[in-house]
């Protein structure tokens, strides 16, 4: 059975070749192998182990989840282009992932998580991790430090599925994990280039040196933009060094560092992106805004003891420090987030009256060290006509802290049937403060909450083939702690600060129970995973609009009236003809998703906008033994709802693309070429709704890249 959320980094660090079997002894795995030797009578019997990679292990361990989970080898990703975030996580159903721009700030939803925030801020609904270690903090995910060189593989677990890493929020968790000196080539160079001034290179180093290793990437990057004002630079330094003190006890120090600079071109009408997507919204064009990190730090730790053959320890801690300057207003705003995180989990393996039985025991905290925005003078213009390039307008304090306690078992109740029990406490506390320019009332607000978060699945291995699983599970997401400011009361009169929020608003917890079944398996050159979900979500963390708002014309964050998340995540991997070692193949992914209001007093039944109905993504592909490889693959959006009103959409798009490559075999060199929106279709890449459309077009789509043909060389040696 699983043997706790970051096992399978720690049997890396141990460096050998051991099976996943051997780690988690009492797991059911949905595909078993055949032998891999066959004694013959007289001879002596010699048992040759098949060394599975990094990625493997990971399938392993996912297989004793009772619901949909995902491995992302890197070494696939890697025979393409890897700009953002978008390109690694394709062909992941369930998952809509989007760039726009080009920059790091994806448009990211799992079964509807953080549906409602757009390109540019902390992203939410979420747990995101590195190496087990939660980068999400009370503020939601900074996005900066997800540079998608330098990773091993990736773990997509899907709604409550995130449960053994403390991941309790609706969309699940994402964990990426990254290269140690075990897996790296001792000296690599990667470098892409092509359309809209694209290069980006990286210069990586691993190696084992007696019981330690250490592994270190630093990238670059430089895009000029497809959409006027949309340039982007990055430069980026991912690190970490392991020192195995004996065969119970390791150790594995990370490091990011990051600084990125995005130009923001606003967003446009469904019309304006039809008729010529390259344009920027005015008058942000005229303010050449940009969105700076100016360096964003992580540092971490994971400890692993293993106290015997049957239970295991892991203690992890991180630091972040992520400093933010917005210009892309009248008014600048400069944030300050510093944040510490600590996990423990606990494992074991049992036999209790004679059923196998797998528990594992968990913690996770992540606060606020230090927390606030300051607004200045950026354009005099307007309402700040007069006022000096940088006089402080508002300064905003935050607070925020998380504590997640988890408790899971899964007990195999007779053969190959697995039942899973599971339940959390989670502890929660926001606050936000505006002290300057003076404290008006509801200025300062806390608020506090204890819940109960029950979970309950099976999991049953009908054949060595087929799989059957589902689940019951809660879910809880708080909102961020700069929400509780964007729902509180305005600034008004004939002072600079008018139309600012002067406090913060009451936001309750998002929850949802979820009901979820699938299966998973393989027959006839055919592999697939097939899951159904629904959602029955309260206090749904929407844009909302309030007399004091709509006063001035805006929506803010809101807890919307009772919604219903439903949705089917599907994906098949077809061998359809295989020769002499060659393989031509199709692959598929489709998401299907129905998130609607339940009687809402002025909506109705109406669906929420911002995520498309359906998505598909499919790719036909070839691989030969000498090493050449080509894809095309095609994305199809259904239309975007781009109001709540019901009454303006993004129309939909068929995009088509092409990637050939050449793997020299036996060697780690690569060449690749890749041809993107063959069509050079105009389309709308993200929507982030507005609130009512009445006819009307509004400006909140993005547009995605036209025709682009990018080129990579992946040079590696020992």
């Amino acid at each position: 059975m699983q043997a706790g959320p970051l096992a399978a980094s720690a049997w890396a660090d141990d460096g050998h070749a051991r099976r996943a079997a051997d780690h988690a002894p009492h797991a059911a795995p949905a595909r078993k192998t055949a032998p891999a030797a066959t004694p013959v009578k007289g001879e002596d019997i010699v048992v040759a182990t098949h060394r599975l990679s990094p990625a493997d292990q990971a399938r392993a361990q996912l297989d004793s989840l009772p619901g949909a989970a995902t491995v992302i080898d890197a070494k696939q990703v890697l025979r393409g282009r890897n700009l953002t975030n978008a390109d690694a996580l394709a062909f992941q159903p369930g998952v809509f992932a989007q760039s726009s721009g080009g920059g790091d700030g994806l448009r990211l939803s799992i079964r509807g998580s953080g549906i409602q925030v757009g390109t540019n801020y902390f992203r939410s609904g979420i747990l995101m991790m590195f190496d087990g270690l939660p980068v999400t903090t009370p503020a939601g995910t900074p996005y900066e430090l997800f540079e998608p060189l330098g990773l091993r593989y990736t773990e997509v677990l899907r709604g409550a599925n995130a449960f053994d890493y403390g991941g309790l929020q609706l969309g699940g968790g994402i964990n990426y994990v990254t290269q140690t000196g075990y897996d790296a080539q001792t000296y690599q160079a990667r470098v892409e280039a092509g359309s809209f001034g694209y290069n980006k290179e990286q210069l990586s180093s691993g190696k084992v040196i007696g019981k330690a290793d250490y592994y270190i990437s630093v990238t670059n990057s430089y895009r000029g933009g497809y959409q006027t004002e949309t340039q982007a630079n990055s430069f980026g330094v991912n690190a970490n060094f392991g020192y195995r003190f004996n065969d119970r006890v390791s150790t594995r120090f990370f490091f990011r560092y990051r600084q990125t600079r995005n130009g923001y071109p606003g967003y446009l009408t469904r019309d304006q992106i039809l008729a010529n997507p390259k344009q920027a919204q005015a008058p942000y064009r005229a303010w050449h805004s940009v969105r700076i990190q100016p360096g964003s730090k992580f540092y971490g730790n994971m400890t692993t003891i293993r106290i015997d053959d049957r239970s295991k320890l892991e203690l992890g801690f991180d630091y972040q420090d992520a400093p933010i300057d917005i210009q892309n207003t009248s008014f600048s705003q400069i944030w300050g987030y510093k944040t510490v995180a600590a996990t423990l989990n606990y494992t074991r393996h049992d036999v209790l009256a004679g059923h196998k039985s797998d528990t594992q025991l968990g913690f996770m905290d992540t606060s606020d060290l230090e927390a606030w925005q300051t607004n200045r003078v950026r354009v005099a213009t307007g309402h700040l006509a007069g006022l000096p390039m940088g006089q402080v307008l508002r300064h905003v304090t935050y607070g925020g802290t998380e504590n997640y306690f988890h408790l899971r078992n899964n007990t195999e109740l007779f053969h190959d049937f697995w039942l899973t029990t599971a339940a959390a406490v989670a502890f929660i506390q926001k606050s936000s403060g505006v002290p300057y320019p003076y404290t008006a009332a509801g200025a300062n607000f806390k608020e506090s909450s204890v819940n109960f978060v029950p979970r309950g699945g099976f999991r049953y291995v009908i054949s060595p083939h087929v799989e059957l699983y589902g689940n019951v599970s809660r879910s809880i997401q708080p909102p961020n702690d700069w929400n509780l400011n964007y729902a509180g009361p305005y600034f008004t009169g004939n002072i600079p600060q008018a139309g600012m929020n002067s406090g913060a608003g009451k936001l309750r917890n998002q929850t949802a129970t979820t009901y979820e079944i699938g299966t998973t398996g393989h027959a006839w050159r055919n592999k697939w995973s097939l899951t159904y979900y629904h959602s029955d979500v309260r206090n749904e963390l929407l844009s909302v609009m309030t007399p004091a708002s709509q006063a001035i014309g805006a929506s803010i964050y809101g807890n919307a009236s009772p919604t219903t998340h439903q949705g089917v995540e599907a994906s098949l991997e077809t061998t359809l003809y295989a020769w002499a070692g060659n393989t031509l193949s199709l692959r598929q992914a489709y998401t299907w998703q129905d998130f609607r209001f339940r009687h809402d007093a002025v909506f109705g039944s109406n669906r929420l906008p911002g995520i498309p109905e359906h998505f598909y993504q499919g790719e036909i592909h070839l691989d030969t033994k000498t090493g050449f490889y080509a894809g095309f693959n095609a994305q199809v959006s259904s239309k975007v709802g781009a109001a709540y009103d019901e009454t303006y959409f993004a129309p939909s798009y068929h995009i088509y693309n092409l990637n050939v490559g050449y793997e020299w075999p036996g060697k780690h060199r690569q060449v690749f070429l890749s041809v993107n929106n063959l069509a050079n279709t105009h389309y709308a890449a993200i929507v982030v709704p507005g609130y009512i459309a009445a006819g009307k077009q509004l400006a909140v789509m993005q547009p995605g890249d036209g025709l682009g043909v990018f080129a990579g060389l992946s040079l590696g040696f020992n």
